[in-house]
């Protein structure tokens, strides 16, 4: 019996005693929550800037809800598809369709429900707009990364993370019923940002990628190749994180602010850079730029949000 029937028909570890807590903690872990979370702290700041101001405490909830409902389908459909390769790397062994707490029937029929109530959510609640992106964001997601991208090229996080930019697009929809410049320029920010985010941590976890035979860019090029590549995409969002400035009519304290954490997450990538080159230098420590890349997005979010509140 093949790996994936294994997996189809098994109860797993924990058979048929598993707590319905423990299920609702595996549904819960389905979604990726980590990663919306990271997804959620772009939306609200997008929807303030879109509104020049206070969107509404209604709209602001039900884009919320339905960005977690459409990013958690993605999720799920994504443990789906990759859970022949979850169970080979120590960071994703313990993801519920490979412990067999949750089945692949329950994880489809979950999947499914998430995706068609954030669409249906967004159109009747939001606008329909909205709910069409929110559709493509889960299409991009599942089909062009989960499926066709992550296992056949080494830019597979690249292309395949602009499904990750789609919240931004959401937000600005859910408040202006279109997509403007602003909105693209956030977008491109998000999409810059994805390599110098996710490559480290592909570094740190090169091995697990290897055994899984997925090819990251870490796992096929050199550490000094990978981080080359982090720097010029760096340096790619910092810029665009600057256009918005013009595009969006921002004030000088996100100017500020934009450049500031720019330079510092830069200096990080350079760090990097020096030591793989130079590895008698010191650990490479990826992981810092990971990290970093997380707090930097935050802060230029956080400034998106607080600009439009700016008396001046």
């Amino acid at each position: 019996m093949s790996d994936r029937s294994t997996l189809r028909s098994s109860p797993g570890p924990t058979g048929p005693t598993t707590s319905r807590t423990d299920r609702l903690k595996a549904y819960v872990a389905l979604t990726k929550p980590r990663i919306v979370e990271l997804l959620l702290i772009t939306t609200v700041p997008t929807l303030f800037l879109a509104a020049d101001g206070w969107p509404g405490l209604w709209r602001t909830v039900f884009t919320m809800v339905g960005g977690y409902a459409a990013a958690g389908s993605a999720n799920t459909w994504n443990m789906i598809f990759d859970r022949d390769i979850d169970r080979l790397m120590n960071r994703t062994k313990q993801r519920p369709l490979v412990t067999g707490v949750l089945s692949v029937r329950q994880a489809t029929v979950f999947a499914i429900a998430l995706g068609v109530f954030a669409v249906l959510w967004f159109g009747l609640l939001v606008n329909w707009a909205s709910a069409w992106l929110s559709l493509a964001a889960i299409a991009m997601y599942v089909v062009g990364y989960t499926l066709l991208l992550k296992r056949r090229t080494s830019q597979n996080i690249v292309w395949g993370g602009a499904a990750g930019c789609m919240p931004v697009l959401i937000g600005w929809s859910a408040v202006t019923g279109t997509v403007q410049w602003p909105a693209l320029v956030l977008f491109g920010i998000i999409f810059f940002w994805t390599p110098p985010h996710y490559w480290p941590l592909s570094m740190r976890f090169r091995k697990d990628y290897a055994r899984a035979d997925v090819p990251m860019l870490p796992v096929v090029a050199s550490n000094a190749t990978v981080a080359v590549q982090i720097l010029g995409y760096g340096a790619a969002m910092v810029a665009c994180s600057l256009v918005l400035v013009p595009v969006a009519g921002m004030t000088w304290v996100y100017a500020v602010i934009a450049g500031a954490a720019g330079a510092w997450f830069l200096a990080g990538c350079v760090r990097l850079l020096v030591r793989a080159r130079h590895p008698e230098r010191g650990k490479l420590a990826a992981m810092k730029v990971f990290h970093a890349s997380i707090t930097y997005l935050t802060i230029v979010f956080v400034a998106v949000a607080v600009d439009p509140f700016l008396p001046f």
